[in-house]
């Protein structure tokens, strides 16, 4: 019988990868199982034009290392001198996916992760309290925990009648010649939907981009996954009257003939009025979804939004499933088309918080924290020196906090909590329980920012409004697990909190509160 390891995570993207490196560094029994020869394997597929739009901003003017991943999307966290970073791999601000996957591969070396290739899991069973995998080989593994890192491996297909009929983004041919003096129909809003559209841009003779919402722009809401203005050429051509259109609606029905697709269209705003329309080619460009059919019934994991995301508790294990737990992109359950747990420089910090829940959890490791003098000076220095540094509050705004206990004249300063962790958590039940976190403010997705009439929060006045929209500290005080007031620290344009109208006002709601 299989060796019964502590965990075993299926994946070696780089959620996997992050996570064997966390794992491998507490001396953890685990492995991972990589269906593919090397990591990342999505790589090396995906994005089907080949330019990645994960910001790769290797310049900042800073030689701190905490603040330059703020500005880079790519890079998996390494602690140590010298770490392994993916600016080192490629200056272009987008880079190409191949510099991805050779960043990947050293790093799993660096790291030696326990990675066992070509190993495509196709069962998933439990026998008591232990998971037992099954590969494509009729290799069995055996482990007392289960961390998914698989990513969205499963086109997701929404129910329409002829979809079956088009190509998939997961499957076409992205070369653009065989489109040439063509009209195509593109499904789907958002980032692969628009890539396809701009790489055939000077190639089709008609594009139309649909779908039953309207684009949301990252720009705007300021979520990644929302359309980003790198593969916004197309809105370009639109406005300006060149042919390609953006259709808002539901596609009632796809049917073929000899003349190519037929496509009945049912449009929002002009009262649902139904049109049929021809096209040449239909690309369906409408994401992914997590694949639970490896699981056997007794074990598989309850699903959320419309079938594609395994269903997760605030410490991103299974709902219904005690052990199974989930890494990397499948984690936006969790803050979905809010925060960052889709992308690389979300989820990198999910994974570490992922690791410390795992120490706390089965090994009797109390989350990190370090002891603060409790004294209203040195409370205001904890928490000026943190926002001004930390990239993983940055990164994952509204999503992770920092917490900051103060009772019994003890404060104890915890970084990196999810806030939905928190709230559950024994922590919101102290005396004064401070959370911190960086965030917009509220209705900041209903600013243009591109008006530029629209008034801003003064950088020089203390403003607990919390009227800014703009990204700023927010703390929170909890007093025996109510919420008892809020501080909006005023923000910055150079996102610098450290000047004498931050401090005061900071030191001045300490006070107030304790």
């Amino acid at each position: 019988m299989a060796e019964v390891l502590e965990y075993l995570v299926v994946g070696s993207g780089p959620a996997g990868l992050q996570l064997g490196r966390q794992l491998g560094a507490a001396g953890r029994n685990y492995l991972v199982l990589e269906s593919g020869d090397a990591p990342a394997a999505f790589f090396s597929r995906f994005p089907r034009h080949r330019t990645l739009i994960s910001v790769n901003k290797k310049h900042t003017g800073w030689t701190d290392p905490e603040l330059n991943l703020r500005m880079d999307w790519n890079s998996l966290l390494d602690d140590g001198p010298d770490p392994l970073l993916f600016t080192d791999y490629s200056a272009e601000l987008f880079p190409p996916a191949e510099a991805f996957l050779r960043y990947t591969a050293d790093y799993a070396a660096k790291h030696q992760v326990r990675i066992r290739y070509g190993t495509r899991v196709t069962r998933i069973a439990r026998d008591g309290g232990i998971f037992v995998l099954t590969d494509a080989d009729g290799g069995s593994y055996r482990s007392q925990r289960l961390i998914m890192a698989t990513g969205v491996s499963k086109s997701y297909v929404p129910d329409v009648p002829g979809m079956e009929l088009v190509d998939q983004y997961a499957d076409f041919d992205p070369d653009p010649e065989p489109f040439t003096n063509q009209r195509v129909l593109i499904l789907g809003k958002g980032n692969s939907a628009f890539e396809t559209a701009d790489s055939l841009n000077a190639h089709a003779a008609v594009l139309h981009v649909a779908g039953p919402r309207p684009v949301k722009l990252a720009w705007r809401t300021h979520f990644v996954g929302h359309l980003r203005a790198y593969n916004a050429g197309v809105l370009d051509m639109y406005q300006l009257k060149l042919q390609h259109a953006i259709l808002d609606g539901d596609v009632r029905e796809i049917t073929k003939s000899d003349d190519g697709y037929h496509v009945k269209f049912a449009f929002f705003r002009a009262d649902e009025v139904i049109k049929e329309l021809r096209y040449d080619r239909v690309i369906a460009c409408t994401g992914f979804r997590f694949d639970a059919s490896i699981f056997d019934e007794e074990c598989r994991p309850e699903m959320a939004i419309n079938g594609r995301f395994p269903a997760q508790t605030s410490s991103w294990e299974s709902v219904n499933v005690p052990g199974l737990y989930f890494a990397g992109t499948i984690t936006q359950v969790r803050d979905f088309k809010q925060a960052t747990s889709a992308f690389i420089h979300g989820f990198r910090y999910g994974v570490r918080a992922l690791s410390k829940v795992l120490d706390e959890r089965y090994h009797g490791i109390e989350w990190p924290h370090t002891s603060v003098p409790a004294e209203t000076a040195e409370l205001v220095n904890a928490v000026i020196g943190r926002i001004n540094r930390t990239s993983a509050l940055y990164q994952q705004f509204g999503f992770l906090a920092d917490v900051l206990t103060v009772d019994g004249g003890q404060a104890r300063y915890y970084e990196e909590m999810p806030v939905g962790r928190f709230e559950e958590s024994p922590l919101r039940q102290r005396e004064n329980a401070f959370v911190i976190t960086l965030d917009y403010g509220p209705d900041h997705d209903k600013v243009d920012p591109f008006d530029f009439t629209v008034k801003r929060a003064s950088q020089d006045v203390a403003n607990d409004s919390g009227e800014g929209h703009y990204l700023h500290p927010i703390v929170r005080h909890y007093r025996n697990g109510e919420l008892a007031a809020t501080h909006h620290v005023t923000e910055n344009l150079e996102n610098e909190w450290n000047r004498d109208v931050h401090i005061e006002a900071l030191t001045k709601f300490f006070e107030q509160q304790l």
